[in-house]
């Protein structure tokens, strides 16, 4: 049997070695979690919600456990591995807290069924698949499991092969579960794990990672006719205008680029600064970064302020992006050396937005600074990416500020600080542009993600004075005109309408009756009988029960229009 080997980032030390789910495994899973989905997804919420209740008082003991496997796993602090850990449970205990709520059936307005009323059901997929990242392998992996299971579907899980060991205490924790540990599979392995669990054809696919990896997804996705959200890479812009306060936006800017090693999707990636307060906002930058120490210990309590990349391949992409900036003329004032999965927290200017490092995700300890003439131009260079996941806007007048981040192209904007809108359980975190995906979790939206709607309309047979009843019966043309034109009509002209074709009615009439009456008066040598045929005819339109007919269609449509105006108002 193969296994993935599990690695201390700052050592290289191979701590432990997990087995490889087979493609056998992943079969097998897929049908317990099917077979599994029919019993999970019927319990009512609340029960549910009981059992989940369960994990959170687990996780919430065994909080030095989940720091020790994620930060000798990603060589991230204890600290910030208890952030991670924070972020997740607030997460867990605010879907615990609404989801009752947000997944009771809806009752909706009935629009034309005067007699049916109807429902929407937010109804379970059945087996999700999530595949998850390494950067917040605890986080990121938990989240999306959680709401998917919250909102009655079961669950193939596969972590980063990057951060086994995270994965392997994610599966440990749902097994001392019992009443949940049946609704969850956690499959181990790399790219062929993953690609084992979409052959095998989930109901819903929930991806954390990069574009590529997305695609080739999304390629068998789309064989299947599969559901999918992506939660994709960020290239987070910050702007600092000239009435932010300075020494604020580069100590939260330096933050933000540098926490988690800068493997945070978030994160800040490349800054831009008003040409009036560049410098003062640069050297403050550099003083903070020369204070920041870098290193990693396995203690509770840590003195460093960054800890290694996770990945020999990260630590190339990040070197590969500074050296490449250099290289075309931008100057390194702090930083900038690699020390084996170290990087030492970079400030880089002197950039143009062409460079790779100002276009592709980074997803290291790296701070490019951009100094530009105005906000507008601010607003065009921070729009210039096909990333569009998170931005950050420092401004003292607030108004000044929501008016830029509403020109923003991203899926989430934050005021004078950094990262901390994925802090918040809240409010949806997802991508606005292609390049960042389409996945959205936390708020309302991420429990919902994992649920489609189901509609349902409740009545007795069609009741004859239902008008979406009449409206079946053929002759009805002008009565359903009649509806259309006052119900929907955006002028006083359209929606009187049906008014005046009565009128033109009665008028029509009258006037075939006095036709008649005077071929009544006309010499009888003349009446042949051709007159004869026409008076007859003259007679029966002017007396048909038709013309009858078509005017009180007319006054009925009218009556009808206006009962089902109020109708439609009441419903709203």
């Amino acid at each position: 049997m193969s296994h993935i080997p599990c690695t201390y980032p700052p050592t290289g030390e191979i701590f432990d070695k997990i087995p490889i789910s087979t493609p056998e495994d992943v079969q097998t899973a897929h049908k317990e979690m099917a077979r599994a989905a029919r019993i999970w997804g019927k319990k009512p919420t609340h029960e549910r919600v009981r059992i989940m209740r369960k994990l959170q008082n687990l996780l919430v003991d065994s909080l030095d456990d989940i720091t020790k496997a994620i930060s000798r796993d990603t060589g991230k602090s204890r600290q910030d591995a208890l952030a991670e850990t924070f972020v997740m449970i607030d997460v867990l205990s605010y879907y615990c807290r609404n989801a009752e709520k947000w997944l009771r059936r809806e009752r909706v307005g009935r629009d034309l069924f005067v007699f049916k009323q109807g429902y929407v059901e937010h109804r379970p997929w059945g087996v999700v698949a999530i595949l998850a990242p390494f950067n917040y392998p605890f986080n990121l992996a938990m989240v999306p499991a959680i709401s998917a299971l919250l909102a009655g579907n079961t669950v193939m899980l596969k972590p980063s092969e990057a951060t086994a060991g995270t994965g392997k205490l994610i599966e440990e924790l749902f097994q001392r579960v019992p009443e949940l540990s049946p609704f969850i599979r956690v499959l181990h392995g790399d790219g062929s794990t993953g690609a084992a669990m979409i052959e095998s054809v989930p109901d819903f696919i929930f991806l954390t990672g990069s574009a590529p990896t997305a695609l080739k997804i999304q390629e068998t996705a789309y064989k299947h006719l599969i559901p999918t959200a992506f939660e994709l890479g960020g290239k987070d812009p910050s702007i600092v205008l000239e009435d932010a306060n300075i020494a604020e936006a580069a100590k939260w800017s330096v933050w933000g680029a540098f926490f988690n090693a800068g493997q945070t999707c978030m994160g800040v990636e490349r800054v831009y600064v008003l040409d009036g307060v560049y410098d003062e906002f640069v050297e403050e930058a550099i003083r903070i970064t020369k204070q920041m120490r870098m290193g990693h210990t396995l203690r509770a309590e840590s003195p460093y302020h960054l800890g290694t990349l996770t990945t020999p391949r990260q630590v190339e992409i990040v070197d590969e992006h500074v050296q490449d900036a250099v290289q075309q003329g931008a100057r390194i004032l702090v930083g900038g050396r690699r020390d084996g999965m170290f990087y030492e927290p970079t400030i880089i200017v002197d950039v143009t937005n062409d460079m790779r490092i100002m276009q592709e995700e980074t997803f290291g300890p790296v701070l490019p600074i951009m100094k530009v003439k105005n906000e507008a131009e601010a607003i065009r260079m921070a729009n210039d990416s096909e990333f569009g996941l998170g931005a950050t806007v420092w401004s003292d007048n607030l108004r000044r500020g929501e008016r830029l981040a509403r020109q923003l192209e991203a899926g989430t904007v934050v005021l004078n600080d950094a990262i901390s809108q994925f802090a918040i359980p809240t409010l949806p975190f997802g991508g606005g542009k292609r390049g960042s995906g389409t996945g959205v979790t936390h708020g309302k939206a991420g429990l919902m993600t994992f649920t489609h709607p189901a509609a349902v309309t409740v009545g007795n047979t069609p009741h004859p004075l239902d008008i979406a009843t009449f409206l079946r019966k053929p002759g009805q043309y002008r009565w359903m005109k009649a509806v259309i034109q006052f119900v929907f009509g955006t002028t006083l002209e359209q929606k009187t309408a049906p008014v005046h074709e009565i009128l033109r009615d009665a008028r029509a009439g009258s006037s075939l009756t006095m036709l008649a009456h005077k071929v009544e008066d006309i010499e009888p040598a003349q009446k042949n009988e051709q007159h004869r045929a026409h008076k007859t005819k003259l007679h029966e339109m002017s007396t048909s029960s038709t013309l009858k007919k078509l005017a009180a269609a007319s006054a009925l449509g009218a009556i009808s229009a206006l009962a089902f105006s109020l109708l439609r108002k009441g419903d709203a």
